[in-house]
């Protein structure tokens, strides 16, 4: 049995993950279970557990296939024929490249009030540089988890 841990308890760590060259989907997987703190055995599904994300260098990141231009992501304005539709390639286009990514992380990650509260945990740069030396990072080198997580050129 899990026990049951206050939110006092819980501790935060910061991550730091390098996007340059990795496909949008299994490192949108990877991120939203440390979001939740799935990675951890004190895991439960009321708390939240989870950690600090960094992701650096996102306009490098990769799509495999024709995902590029051929996905589409659909938002509705609540208004009767208010569907609007953008593809990654627009996002690219608007200078909204942090967008695909953090998209791609809150589909993967349950509705509700937790969700929104682990997604501000979700830092997304442009280039190398954060603001967050101060803190204690850890860098996750996701490119040599699987070689499926890189498209090389």
């Amino acid at each position: 049995m899990t026990p049951f841990i206050k939110k006092s308890e819980t501790k935060k760590n910061w991550y730091l993950i390098n996007a340059e060259n990795l496909v949008v989907g299994r490192l949108a997987a990877y991120i939203s279970k440390i979001l939740r703190g799935k990675n951890k055995p004190s895991f439960n599904t009321h708390i939240d557990n989870g950690d600090f994300i960094i992701v650096t260098n996102i306009e490098k990141i990769k799509f495999t296939g024709k995902k590029f231009n051929q996905k589409i992501y659909y938002k509705h304005t609540g208004h009767p024929g208010g569907i609007k539709s953008s593809t990654p390639a627009t996002f690219t286009s608007k200078n909204k490249v942090s967008e695909i990514l953090r998209l791609a992380v809150k589909r993967m990650l349950p509705g509700g009030p937790l969700a929104k509260k682990q997604l501000t945990k979700l830092k997304i740069y442009q280039g190398d540089k954060h603001p967050h030396e101060s803190q204690k990072i850890e860098e996750l080198n996701f490119k040599t988890m699987n070689k499926k997580n890189t498209i090389s050129l």
